[in-house]
């Protein structure tokens, strides 16, 4: 089947007006209905089919060969329309999914930075206080001779904190330190704190810098209650270190 263009003014009667690729353009409309839907009433009035003997033809005029091509130009606008909607929302789903990904990133460099500032935080273990016994002083009080550790002057019920990020090793009597805790540091030193009157901690549990793991007392080889805090490089009595020093390298001014 071919397509010409109607009879008329100025026209000559059987010349084909239209290119192939219009004719097939009909065509495929007509088999989708809508050179169906168009005929229904204009098709109708401006379109007749002419037996040649061989091949029909269709000859239809000008207004109905336009509203074809327009709705052709439509629908081709409609695909690329479409395809551009597409595209704008793939292109949103990847910035939805960079801008997710940057603040993840960003919360994991945060948490990071928060745990690293724990890690190296240190505080006095008793707050507002001063040292009353200094590191090695001498005296026929201590078996060694000497002082192990530093004395903090504290009544009797004064909070005692962790000096930084640990895990309690001992909690209970320690003889002559009477109620102590022993801590195993982060960075894999020792702190002691002795004579406490009561323990707020127990062996196994992780305290952070500050954080209340008992009170002062007088408890064990004691003349009056105050605070027996030791830096050692293990667990054990005889690994001492000088504690003010021990502070002042983590940022403890006392």
């Amino acid at each position: 089947m071919a397509f010409t263009r109607a009879t008329g003014k100025h026209r000559r009667t059987g010349r084909v007006h239209r290119t192939t690729a219009r004719a097939a353009g009909v065509a495929a409309l007509a088999t989708t209905g809508v050179v169906g839907t168009l005929a229904a009433p204009a098709l109708a009035a401006e379109a007749e089919v002419e037996q040649s003997g061989i091949t029909p033809v269709v000859t239809i005029g000008d207004a109905i060969a336009d509203e074809i091509d327009a709705q052709a130009v439509a629908q081709q606008q409609a695909a690329v329309d479409a395809a551009a909607r597409e595209a704008a929302r793939e292109a949103a789903r990847e910035r939805a999914a960079e801008a997710a990904k940057e603040a993840r990133e960003a919360k994991e460099r945060a948490a990071r930075e928060a745990e690293r500032e724990r890690l190296n935080t240190f505080v006095a273990p008793i707050t507002a206080s001063y040292v009353s016994t200094a590191y090695r002083a001498g005296s026929s009080l201590w078996s060694s001779g000497s002082h192990t550790g530093i004395d903090f002057h504290a009544s009797s019920g004064t909070s005692v904190h962790s000096v930084g990020v640990g895990t309690v090793v001992e909690a209970g009597w320690g003889g002559a330190y009477g109620n102590q805790v022993v801590i195993r540091m982060h960075d894999g030193t020792y702190t002691q704190y002795g004579h406490l009157s009561s323990i707020g901690v127990s062996v196994g549990q992780s305290v952070d810098p500050g954080q209340q793991i008992g009170v002062s007392g007088a408890t064990g080889n004691v003349t009056g209650p105050h605070l027996h805090f030791e830096a050692r490089t293990s667990p054990e009595y005889g690994s001492d270190m000088d504690p003010v020093a021990y502070l002042r390298s983590h940022g403890v001014n006392i």
